[in-house]
């Protein structure tokens, strides 16, 4: 057997290798870092707020990035980034350049809803977690008013599964955390490994709170948060494999 292997031909041994590359590659090519997602969400926040001021010119678009309200994280980005990642996006077909007829700047909008085929309800909730990143769906009802009038949680919800089960998806149903009754959802654009991150930070900061505040089921509180952070994780790779399925 081991004979056998050995006598696989170099060449073989080589495609096989650029073969994992390029599948790598492709993935890390799907993702949007931090700041095209900004870029990307607050168009599309715009859009809906501010109509008749959009497409955006690059002042206003930066601008909009730099937001202390409804952003988390906030983010203090210099314009010329702001252009240098509409340049990506535009080569991604994410957003386009609209010259418009005595406008003395270029301005731009997004192409999320064409892209992902998204209509308003589900580019509003998926804008928001964009924008404030992981929250329940009590919190995205509340906070979308403005971009699509949710009537209920359950409305956000049927607008939360459509992103989940996208393929690949766009958003994924996260573990609730210890002490909660609400799941919360976070976007899948920027990949597998920050909501990882994030996830870790978040049971970080409920065990140091529990140490804090005392009480007297520390341990078994940490236990708990212990086990759905492993169940949250579990999630997050059957949702990310089924995510790079596409470029087997």
């Amino acid at each position: 057997m081991n004979q056998e292997v050995n006598n696989i031909p170099a060449d073989e041994n080589d495609s096989d290798g650029k073969l994992a590359a390029n599948a790598g590659a492709a993935a890390a090519d799907a993702y949007l870092d931090q700041f095209e997602i900004r870029v990307l969400a607050v168009l599309a926040e715009k859009e809906a707020l501010t109509p008749d001021n959009y497409p955006l010119s690059l002042n206003t678009l930066t601008n909009g990035c730099n937001q202390l309200s409804s952003r988390d994280p906030v983010m203090a980005i210099a314009e010329s980034t702001v252009l240098d990642v509409l340049q990506r996006l535009m080569q991604r077909k994410l957003v386009v350049e609209v010259n418009q007829a005595g406008a003395r700047v270029a301005k731009y909008e997004h192409r999320m809803r064409v892209k992902w085929l998204l209509e308003q309800d589900k580019l509003a909730v998926l804008t928001t977690l964009m924008l404030r990143g992981i929250q329940t769906a009590g919190e995205l009802r509340s906070r979308s008013g403005r971009l699509h009038e949710f009537t209920s949680v359950g409305e956000v919800e049927t607008a939360l599964q459509f992103l989940v089960d996208k393929y690949p998806p766009l958003a994924a149903r996260l573990t609730k955390a210890p002490g909660t009754k609400e799941s919360r959802y976070a976007h899948l654009l920027a990949g597998e490994e920050v909501l990882e991150q994030q996830a870790i930070a978040d049971a970080m900061s409920g065990s140091a709170a529990v140490v804090k505040n005392g009480g007297h089921d520390r341990i078994s509180q940490l236990e708990e948060e212990v086990v759905g952070l492993r169940r949250q994780m579990e999630d997050l790779s059957a949702q990310f494999a089924e995510f790079k399925r596409q470029f087997d």
